[in-house]
């Protein structure tokens, strides 16, 4: 299967588990983000039928910040945002905030369109977030949770060498980490 049709398929998949609701997975997040307290955390705002990583953006003690595409084909940079802050209508429709410090963060909650068991993601098809990880990965250790639905996991994400993986994937299913080593990666 191709990405445009694994997408495709995703999609689908989510937009029925969005209607069923997403359980208790934003307080799963929550649980798993706590041992990271005091480092810089990204979130980001749900969209459409993305899960809500709210909860657990809330429950952080440390600095939170949402991604802002700058430009395509550009890496993610991102904002500090704190509760009631001054939001504005950001690329591809997403909030983001309206002024505030650009934060480096160390632990991502990374939004998806699909995932499979090896821990590999499939985006909206931007490379957004394989550039921004691939770069934070260069830099220093930094933890990459995925956040969607248990609906959401395909067979096997299509992939390239441009791909980055998860380190972890909640849902409302559970928690699931992934070892280095553990797929067959290009």
């Amino acid at each position: 299967m191709d990405k445009a049709a694994a997408r495709k398929a995703a999609f689908a998949a989510r937009k029925l588990a969005f209607a069923a609701g997403q359980g208790q997975a934003a307080e799963l997040l929550a649980d798993v983000l706590a041992e990271h307290r005091g480092r810089a955390l990204a979130g980001y705002m749900a969209m459409r039928t993305e899960a809500d990583p709210m909860a657990a953006m809330l429950a952080h003690q440390g600095p939170v910040c949402v991604p802002v595409i700058i430009a395509p084909g550009e890496a993610l940079r991102f904002r500090e945002w704190s509760p009631g802050c001054a939001m504005e209508m950001g690329a591809f429709g997403a909030l983001i905030p309206a002024e505030g410090a650009w934060i480096e963060p160390e632990v991502l909650i990374v939004p998806l369109v699909g995932f499979d068991a090896r821990g590999y993601r499939l985006g909206y098809g931007g490379g957004f977030y394989d550039r921004t990880l691939q770069g934070l990965r260069l830099r220093r250790q930094t933890l990459a949770v995925g956040f969607g639905f248990a609906a959401q996991e395909l067979a096997e994400v299509p992939i390239d060498q441009f791909d980055q993986r998860l380190d972890m994937m909640v849902t409302e299913a559970g928690v699931r980490r992934f070892q280095v080593g553990d797929d067959h990666a290009p």
